[in-house]
């Protein structure tokens, strides 16, 4: 015969409830430094794309217009400058600009040029309206992770205007996401 007391008995115990948190706080524990690596690495590929897709509608807009357009990195490159510019080489129309820190506040973007400037056939020029040379890699990163938990990204732009995200730290020539 069943015990009348264990049968009318509902819910859990305190003992139970305590157990039950304690062993989701550590699971919480194990998992956030992990879920904070994949934030930051997150934002460092929006700001790639943010790039990428600038860079693409410079491109699309000089060929539309068949007019010189400039794409324009904005404050060259310092921590949090992740905004760009893009304004027509003959009167400086802005076209469309994003602003800094859209996506991220701590990724840093590095360029090897001030500007690069697409012609009407969206194709990179030379030289770019003052004289300097077109950028031809974008290199993103976020300081506050590790290096080795950090998964960088490069934009390249070839002189035909080809426009390209990849990862540098690949090292297999043959897999597509090498640069």
């Amino acid at each position: 015969m069943l015990n009348p007391n264990l049968a009318a008995q509902k819910g859990m115990s305190l003992i139970e409830i305590l157990i039950g948190i304690a062993i989701l706080g550590i699971v919480l524990m194990q998992g956030i430094p992990s879920f904070s690596e994949w934030l930051q690495n997150a934002q460092i590929r929006t700001v790639a794309e943010s790039l990428t897709s600038g860079l693409q509608q410079a491109r699309s807009e000089a060929v539309r217009r068949n007019a010189h357009v400039i794409f324009e990195p904005t404050s060259g490159g310092a921590q949090g400058a992740t905004g760009w510019e893009i304004r027509l080489r003959n009167s400086d129309a802005v076209l469309q600009a994003q602003p800094d820190g859209t996506g991220s506040h701590n990724a840093t973007v590095i360029a090897n040029g001030t500007q690069i400037t697409f012609n009407g056939m969206g194709r990179v020029l030379e030289k770019n309206p003052d004289g300097s040379p077109p950028i031809t890699v974008i290199d993103i990163d976020n300081p506050n992770i590790a290096a080795d938990k950090s998964r960088n990204l490069r934009i390249t732009i070839s002189s035909g205007g080809e426009i390209r995200m990849c990862d540098p730290n690949v090292p297999d020539p043959t897999d597509p996401r090498s640069c």
